[in-house]
């Protein structure tokens, strides 16, 4: 196995990554050195009562430490956005950061756009009832309001990254009536700390339910419509890396700190070139219908998805076995193909996540085809390979396949 670096720094796109086994301890006078001298916290009830994570961010922050706002919650609703503003403002906080899972981290980078946009709950609620269109997206071609950092404790992938959608309203309690949501593109972190220690105070259940949503950024982006050498180069080394340390750390397999070590870089990896795109589609389609996690979504579309693009279109197959250990050498694309599949189902089943859509309690068969338009529709498809037309027909194949 390649060997890493115990700590390393890089800027990507104006944010700092600084990696390593406590790098949460000088996370206060780095905010010194950037004349930032209060800092709330933003996570959810669990991550805050958490004191074997938590102290350690406490301590780092120190005299620096303005607050803890622990009230984000997994359907990052637009409503928690505006509480944590006044929080902000009640401490007299001049950054944020944003620790634990994806919905802490794209509450806190939404809020720094919300706080710019400059639209109050009521008004943003009315542009909703109007719809999609009418509300747009959040300060546009503005900057964040607020600077904050991200202190990723989970393998989601939410931490070097614009996304992240606020749910903003929905129309009633019909099943068949989607939330309207909101989000801005224009918010990077300033920071990344990227502290492995601070993953093993996760509980495993966690990691794993995160597992295939950062594993599955970096298999989409090879085949990517707009995919170069330096995001394959990223996706296929983070593959290398995650598809050995998964296992042994939200699996079945023994870790270790290495493991973990390997993990988060290979994490960090999948994030700096990404471009989601089909993978990404399921999993909003089923997000948007179901107040239910992306990562069981991507855990059980994954393997039928590649079917269906491999039997569709090339698909980087002989990049994705590169990142996955998969022979290539005087084998023909077919056969690739069917182990590349078997690799991908492979990381996903040592890890508890489910493995069919009918096993997850939120899920109804009758919903398949209104779920099959919409991620046929969904803009990450803009992504799709070039040669790849994907109505919603076959994506229903798939779904009904992953049933």
């Amino acid at each position: 196995m390649l060997p890493i670096a115990d700590s390393f720094e890089h800027v990507h796109r104006g944010c700092e990554i600084r990696y390593g086994r406590g790098r949460i301890a000088d996370l206060g006078g780095w905010l010194g050195e950037r004349d930032l001298d209060d800092a709330l916290v933003v996570c959810g009830s669990n991550t805050g009562a958490n004191d074997a994570l938590m102290d350690p961010v406490r301590e780092g922050l120190g005299d620096r430490l303005a607050g803890v706002f622990d009230g984000t919650t997994p359907d990052k609703r637009v409503e928690t956005a505006y509480d944590l503003l006044d929080a902000r403002a009640e401490v007299g906080a001049d950054v944020l950061v944003g620790v634990g899972g994806g919905a802490s981290l794209d509450v806190a980078r939404q809020a720094t756009l919300l706080a710019a946009d400059g639209r109050d709950i009521d008004e943003l609620r009315a542009d909703a009832e109007a719809g999609g269109d009418a509300l747009g997206d959040l300060a546009p071609a503005s900057d964040p309001a607020v600077p904050f950092v991200v202190v990723p404790t989970t393998f989601a992938g939410a931490d070097v990254s614009t996304g992240g959608s606020l749910e903003v309203f929905a129309a009633d309690e019909s099943p068949t009536d989607q939330p309207v949501n909101v989000s801005g593109s224009g918010a990077w972190p300033i920071a990344d700390v990227a502290d492995p220690a601070l993953f093993e105070t996760t509980p495993p259940s966690v990691l794993a339910g995160s597992a295939m949503n950062g594993f599955n950024k970096g298999i989409e982006t090879p085949y990517a419509r707009d995919a170069d050498p330096v995001s394959d180069a990223a996706a296929v080394h983070g593959l290398r890396l995650l598809s050995d340390a998964l296992p042994r750390v939200a699996g079945d397999r023994p870790g270790g700190e290495e493991a973990t070590d390997r993990a988060v870089v290979g994490a960090l990896l999948v994030q700096l070139g990404r471009k989601i795109n089909v993978l990404h589609a399921f999993g909003h389609g089923f997000a948007r219908r179901y107040d239910i996690q992306q990562g069981a979504i991507h855990a059980v579309i994954a393997p039928h998805a590649l079917a269906y693009l491999f039997d569709e279109v090339d698909a980087s197959r002989r990049a994705l076995a590169a990142g996955l250990g998969v022979r290539t050498d005087g084998r023909d694309d077919d056969a690739i193909a069917e182990d590349v599949v078997a690799a991908v189902a492979g990381v996903r089943d040592a890890l508890d996540v489910p493995t069919r859509l009918r096993d997850l309690p939120e899920t109804d068969e009758e919903d398949l085809p209104a779920i099959a338009e919409f991620v046929a529709e969904d803009p990450p498809m803009e992504r799709a390979p070039a040669d790849l037309d994907a109505t919603a027909e076959g994506v229903l194949g798939v779904l009904r396949a992953a049933w």
